[in-house]
């Protein structure tokens, strides 16, 4: 049975969309990037592939080390926090409560309202109610190492295919110019699948994606020139 009015909101994907974005669009930027530049250096295919294979490993399980790392040091600070809290509900209830009451009168509650509303969710379940309203820890939230690791690898391995096979399929004379093309179309595609599933602008989306890696494609080109000419 549906219920008149209910929203169908989109903060439940932050954590696998977050790591999936961030994924996808190094795997797409990272390896284009170094296929351009080597490419831009004068390298044979075989070099190419060889460093454009090279860099979707290295990268897949730097990316899943990288999330892996990071978000579980969020849930290490989670734990101490949540640890902190249960001891001080077991030591300072009643400092607890009004605490709580003061978090609701902040929040636009009657002094009264808030002190009632608090006492009632303590009376309930008091950690819960501290961890969700004090430390601002819910379920969505929740860090979660394991997802973002394999989410963030997959989604790099995944980008980076693009470019890496317009690079294998181009002539030598094409080379560059098709996996720069393949590189922006997939990261403007990347950008817009990832502001729709985030409920923000698709333009807005693509725009910055598209900026910020032609910069970087900008970049190795021109060192894989210098390079490939002093060499």
């Amino acid at each position: 049975m549906s219920v008149i009015g209910a929203e169908h909101h989109r903060s439940h994907r932050t954590a696998w969309l977050r790591a999936a974005m961030l994924g996808a669009n190094d795997g797409i930027v990272s390896t284009a990037s170094l296929l351009v530049g080597v490419a831009a250096a004068g390298s044979s295919r075989e070099a190419l592939l060889t460093a454009g294979f090279a860099a979707v490993v290295a990268g897949a399980m730097s990316m899943a080390a990288g999330e892996y790392v990071s978000v579980s040091s969020q849930r290490d600070v989670e734990r101490a926090d949540l640890e902190i809290e249960r001891q001080a509900l077991s030591d300072h209830p009643e400092s607890e409560r009004r605490e709580l009451a003061a978090i609701y009168e902040h929040r636009g509650l009657s002094p009264a309202t808030a002190a009632q509303v608090a006492k009632e969710l303590h009376d309930h379940d008091a950690f819960a109610s501290h961890v969700r309203d004090e430390l601002g820890i819910t379920e969505i939230a929740t860090a979660r190492p394991i997802q973002a690791a394999w989410t963030s690898a997959f989604a790099f391995v995944t980008g980076a295919l693009a470019p890496l096979l317009a690079a294998i399929i181009a002539p030598r004379s094409a080379r560059i110019g098709l996996t720069v093309v393949t590189a922006l179309v997939a990261l403007a595609v990347l950008g817009v699948l990832g502001a729709r599933a985030g409920g923000a602008s698709p333009a807005r989306a693509a725009g910055r994606v598209l900026l910020w890696s032609s910069l970087a494609m900008a970049a190795t080109f021109a060192i894989g020139k210098i390079v490939g000419t002093n060499l």
